[in-house]
C-alpha cells in the first residue's frame, strides 16, 4: 500500500464500511496512515469491524450510520468535524444489490436500491461538499460498478448508470475548488453480495487499493480488475451486439440463475 497516499493530518469519510470493499477500504486508508471515520448501520458487521480498528485508537471513529436518512447523514459528518476538524477524502462504498430481473424485482427492492446505491451517495456528497469547497481541497470516491456501463441488471445497473452521470457532473461543478471525483468501477469481486458459486475472484482489496491511489491519481474512472476494460468496451461500441446477445433468453435466464439481494454492501 502506497504510505505516501495517506498522511496521518488527513481524514477520509467511508459510507459502507462494514460491507466487502468498505471494510478492505478502512484497511486500506488507515494503512496509509490516515485517520478514518467509518459510517455504516449498526449491526453485528459493524461491530466486528469497531473490535477489528482498536488497535488504531483514536485514528479510527465509528459512527452507526443510514445513509438513506438525511438527518443521520448530517450527523455523521459533524461527529467527524468534531473529531478530527477536517474532510480531505469521501469513500462511498455502500450498495445493495438486487434481482437482476427488473420485472421480478419488487417495488420495495426499488426503492432500497435507489435510496442507497444511487440517493445514498448522492447525500453523503451533498453533505461533505461544502467542508472541502471551504477547504479548497477534497477527493470523492464513488464505488459504481461495470453493471453501470452495460445494461443487464435492471434497477441495480439503473442506480450505477445514474451514480456515473452524478461522478461527472458534480466532477465539473467542483473542479475549480481543487476537488476530484473518481468513479471506480468494479467487475465482480470476492464479496457476499456476489454468488458463492463465483471460484477464484479477486478480493475487494483490488477495489480498496484503486480508492487510495485515486488520493494520489485522481482519474474520471477507473474499472477494476483490468479485465473487464475490454468487454466494457465491446459493450459501448457495439450496443446492437449487445442487445443481440443479452436479449438471448438463455442468457437472461443465466443471469436470474444466481439471485443475491442484499444487505449493506460494498458493491
Amino acid at each position: 500500500m502506497r504510505s505516501t497516499a495517506g498522511g496521518r493530518d488527513r481524514v477520509a469519510l467511508v459510507a459502507g464500511a462494514s460491507g466487502g470493499i468498505g471494510a478492505a477500504t478502512v484497511r486500506a486508508l488507515l494503512d496509509a496512515g490516515m485517520r478514518v471515520v467509518l459510517a455504516a448501520p449498526q449491526d453485528a458487521l459493524l461491530e466486528a469491524l469497531a473490535r477489528a480498528v482498536e488497535p488504531a485508537g483514536e485514528r479510527a471513529l465509528v459512527v452507526p450510520t443510514d445513509i438513506t436518512k438525511r438527518e443521520e447523514v448530517d450527523a455523521l459528518v459533524a461527529r467527524a468535524l468534531v473529531r478530527f476538524g477536517r474532510i480531505d477524502l469521501l469513500a462511498n462504498a455502500a450498495g445493495v444489490g438486487a434481482s437482476p430481473s427488473f420485472c421480478e424485482s419488487s417495488d420495495e427492492e426499488l426503492e432500497r436500491v435507489l435510496a442507497v446505491n444511487l440517493l445514498g451517495a448522492a447525500r453523503m456528497m451533498h453533505a461533505v461538499l461544502p467542508i472541502m469547497k471551504a477547504q479548497r481541497s477534497g477527493a470523492i470516491v464513488n464505488v459504481g460498478s461495470v453493471a453501470g456501463e452495460a445494461g443487464v441488471l435492471g434497477i441495480y445497473s439503473a442506480s450505477k448508470f445514474g451514480l456515473r452521470g452524478l461522478s461527472d457532473s458534480v466532477r465539473r461543478e467542483v473542479r475549480s475548488f481543487n476537488i476530484s471525483v473518481t468513479l471506480v468501477e468494479p467487475g465482480f469481486v470476492r464479496t457476499p453480495m456476489n454468488p458463492a458459486s463465483m471460484k477464484n475472484l479477486p478480493g475487494p482489496e483490488v477495489v480498496a487499493d484503486a480508492i487510495v491511489a485515486a488520493l494520489g491519481r485522481p482519474r474520471r474512472a477507473h474499472i477494476v480488475p483490468a479485465r473487464y476494460r475490454l468487454p466494457v468496451f465491446l459493450v459501448k461500441t457495439f450496443p446492437g451486439f449487445t442487445d443481440l446477445v443479452f436479449g438471448d433468453a438463455r442468457i437472461q435466464r443465466r443471469l436470474n440463475r444466481d439471485r443475491v439481494t442484499g444487505a449493506e454492501e460494498g458493491s
